[in-house]
């Protein structure tokens, strides 16, 4: 087990009072696990301000399977980044929309344009880019 180093902080009662609904209705057992969370996700942020680390991301695409030659789009940009995307989830959402999870491990810069590719691809209803880490130096 990693070792723990306790520090107190100085903080406006009221903005505590809405850090603790914050967490109370997020499911937190304690403000400590909240903040552990708070500054994880901003290391991660840094993370992927250096593009030349590698990260990992999914992109979430939701989409009319009608659309003319969109899938046939779609998987053409999947198969052209190959060596970067790692998997994907296909789902149909009712008998018209898909969506689609695509998940990419890359550069941070490789991961954001693969995504925009993705995104833009005229006939994507939504997508999101959500990025997060490997994991190693958390």
């Amino acid at each position: 087990m990693a070792d723990l180093t306790r520090f107190g902080i100085s903080i406006d009662a009221r903005l505590l009072e809405q850090f603790d609904q914050l967490i109370d209705g997020k499911g937190y057992n304690n403000r400590s696990e909240a903040i552990r969370d708070l500054i994880r996700n901003a290391l991660v942020e840094q993370e992927w301000g250096d593009q030349a680390r590698e990260t990992v991301a999914t992109v979430t695409l939701v989409y009319d399977h009608h659309t003319r030659d969109l899938a046939d789009k779609l998987t053409e940009h999947q198969h052209s980044h190959h060596e970067e995307i790692i998997s994907t989830l296909h789902i149909h959402l009712d008998s018209h929309h898909c969506l689609e999870v695509v998940v990419i491990k890359g550069r941070s810069d490789q991961v954001r344009r693969i995504a925009d590719e993705l995104i833009g691809t005229k006939g994507v209803k939504h997508g999101k880019l959500v990025a997060t880490t490997t994991g190693q130096d958390l």
